[in-house]
């Protein structure tokens, strides 16, 4: 590319050259001298060989520019080296629930408690999808304002975000959609070109800071969305049943935009963050647990990354419900997000997110955390003000009935009647 370039200047000097040349021989001596001839058919030989260099330009670096986005960020040096099994545990928050019975999954629970369903969705929205009714739809509504409320009294600036983004924003994110189909959809591009579904609030947050400068003294900034979030999941062998890993979910994400003067701001901030979590998840009197995360599992922009894991007694094992990067800045120099530093200077500012609560996963723990042997669900302290109850008991109206093609004895369909 570097060599292309450098011919292509080369050229472009010599045309213009021969362009002051021509110009001087029509002063001299006119149109019809071969000189100037000469001179003209050489423009004619450089025009032709620039089309050439100019096209083969563009094909390199759309080459290198594509290798270029799938180079990962710098590692912290304390990051675990290796795969998921390398995770580290660094803290281990409240005590891990006991049962005098066999504790139920959060499938099982909602469904006896008319919270949750996921029967019977093939023909209406397929697989990986699910309905939330009566109180889990109030307790989806509850957490989003618990999370929402716990950082706004912080200082967090609310946002409402875009779900449908431009490519652009997910490769600065460190997300590329032509090559992660598995994870991120796509709308139709012959109606809609290059507009792609959200997975997370953090592209959206930081497509708002896209190609904008913050005052120093505004920084750091702090800010919180609520949003739908989309993912193909098309790992079928995966999670296959309940809310653990759906095509859309509800999740309360936290964006920060801070300086690099000292090089620690976004570690700090990266460690409010995660502070913030525990605080959420205490709140909702979980058993949880945070790791630092080995360098496979930090994906393209995070620098370093804590996840927090919540115990599911239904799994009878620990799930991820929320997770932190400080992704220093990767995103900022790919989304051109600067800070004007005091003296007037503009500088390359670092980016930090961190999920405050991803609500079907929330929903999971509370349920078979808080479970009783009664079948009913206790409701976290915290959470009582946001849903006006103590307890999920079961409802009073009858279930609805399963009339479509695929129950097992079909009763006849009632006749039509003739008026």
């Amino acid at each position: 590319l570097l060599s292309v370039r450098k011919e292509i200047f080369e050229l472009q000097e010599e045309k213009r050259l021969i362009s002051e040349t021509v110009r001087t021989l029509v002063v001299r001596l006119g149109s019809s001298e071969e000189p100037q001839h000469q001179a003209l058919q050489r423009g004619r030989q450089i025009r032709s060989r620039l089309s050439e260099l100019t096209l083969r330009e563009s094909q390199l670096d759309e080459e290198h520019y594509s290798r270029a986005l799938r180079l990962p960020n710098s590692t912290h040096p304390d990051v675990p080296v290796g795969d998921e099994s390398q995770a580290r545990v660094m803290e281990l928050v409240g005590q891990k629930p006991e049962f005098d019975f066999q504790p139920r999954g959060h499938v099982e629970l909602g469904e006896t408690l008319g919270l949750i369903r996921q029967r019977h969705l093939s023909h209406v929205s397929g697989h990986r999808s699910y309905y939330l009714r009566g109180a889990g739809a109030r307790l989806q509504t509850a957490l989003q304002n618990f999370a929402l409320d716990t950082l706004q009294r912080r200082g967090f600036i609310p946002m409402v975000v875009p779900d449908m983004l431009k490519g652009a924003v997910f490769e600065g994110c460190g997300m590329q959609p032509n090559a992660h189909r598995s994870q991120v959809y796509s709308l139709d591009p012959t109606c809609f070109p290059d507009l792609n579904l959200a997975g997370t609030g953090e592209v959206g947050v930081a497509g708002f800071f896209m190609d904008h400068a913050v005052n120093w003294k505004d920084l750091p900034v702090r800010t919180v969305c609520s949003s739908t979030c989309y993912r193909a999941e098309t790992d079928t062998g995966r999670e296959t049943w309940g809310l653990y890993r759906v095509h859309h979910f509800n999740k309360v994400e936290m964006f920060g935009v801070t300086a690099d003067e000292t090089g620690q701001e976004s570690a700090e901030l990266l460690q409010e963050f995660v502070s913030l979590q525990k605080e959420i998840f205490s709140a909702l009197e979980l058993h949880f647990r945070v790791l630092d995360m080995p360098t496979q599992e930090l994906g393209p922009p995070a620098h370093r990354k804590f996840d927090v894991e919540a115990w599911m007694p239904g799994r009878n094992a620990y799930g991820e419900i929320s997770s932190g990067s400080n992704c220093t800045d990767y995103q900022s120099r790919r989304l051109n997000i600067l800070y004007e530093a005091e003296d007037g200077s503009l500088q390359y500012a670092h980016t930090v997110n961190a999920t405050a609560c991803a609500i079907p996963r929330t929903i999971i723990a509370i349920l078979e955390t808080h479970q009783t042997k009664e079948g009913t669900v206790r409701i976290p302290r915290a959470l009582q003000p946001y849903l006006g109850m103590e307890v999920i008991e079961k409802p009073s109206y009858t279930p609805l009935r399963y009339i479509g093609p695929n129950q097992h004895h079909r009763p006849p369909r009632p006749a039509a009647k003739i008026r």
